[in-house]
């Protein structure tokens, strides 16, 4: 039997986080910080989603934006960051590292052990990497459930034909997962091109300041923001459910 399609939210908020669920999708990945990539969120936000939020919540855990390449500083702190995610109950971790030389850091394995009986995805870091069909056995080897890939390029529709081929050379050992650039109104396209069965988008629209009062000299103090839209949430789920048989 065909697996059925799966819809995953980057949430940057718990107000996203709702929103994705209010909209029907099957997982969030909770981050902080998405317009730098995401990084690990705050405790308080992780806490308030796991108490809030019915379905599987995976937490990112990235110290910071810029590379995938890790000081031992850094990796104490993400150990750190996925014990608290085992503490707190969270359904998954998403990890990622790479060496200098744009391979999988063998490193990843403290922080897949610290993660004892939670999912945990390979993020996009392995689209950083040197060699993409390299990485994926490494990452395999890791134990990892799930690897989200964009096939190395800007978005899963440029890279859609790299993922499919991760996909086959994947097969049944571990879920490849396109992401990157995935909205409703492309969500179909990729799913055709890419044989995938999960995806993974933020959804995000822009949600105007309430503020009456704004400092017109504090360009660098945007007063906007960027949330999971529900009604673009459900626009991705029933793009998905029109892909099944």
């Amino acid at each position: 039997m065909a697996r059925q399609p799966l819809l995953e939210i980057a949430a940057g908020s718990l107000a996203s986080a709702l929103a994705a669920q209010e909209g029907g999708a099957d997982r969030v990945e909770l981050c902080g910080s998405l317009a730098e990539g995401g990084i690990t969120p705050s405790y308080g936000t992780l806490a308030l989603v796991r108490d809030r939020v019915r379905i599987p919540v995976y937490v990112l855990i990235r110290p910071r934006g810029g590379d995938f390449l890790y000081g031992d500083a850094e990796f104490e702190i993400m150990q750190r960051d996925v014990e608290t995610c085992v503490r707190v109950g969270c359904d998954g971790v998403v990890i990622g590292a790479l060496d200098a030389d744009g391979h999988v850091d063998a490193r990843c394995r403290e922080l897949v052990s610290a993660a004892g009986k939670l999912g945990v995805t390979f993020h996009r870091a392995i689209d950083a990497s040197a060699d993409l069909s390299r990485s994926l056995e490494a990452i395999i080897a890791l134990g990892c459930e799930r690897v989200l890939t964009s096939g190395g390029a800007a978005n899963a529709l440029a890279g859609a034909s790299v993922i499919a081929g991760l996909a086959k050379q994947a097969g049944e050992r571990i879920v490849v997962m396109a992401g990157a650039g995935i909205r409703s109104a492309n969500l179909a396209e990729v799913a055709k091109l890419t044989q995938a069965h999960d995806f993974h988008g933020s959804a995000r629209a822009v949600l105007r300041s309430a503020m009456r009062y704004l400092n017109p000299a504090l360009l660098d103090l945007a007063p906007d923001i960027e949330q999971s839209s529900v009604d673009e949430v459900r626009a991705m789920k029933a793009a998905l459910a029109a892909l099944s048989p």
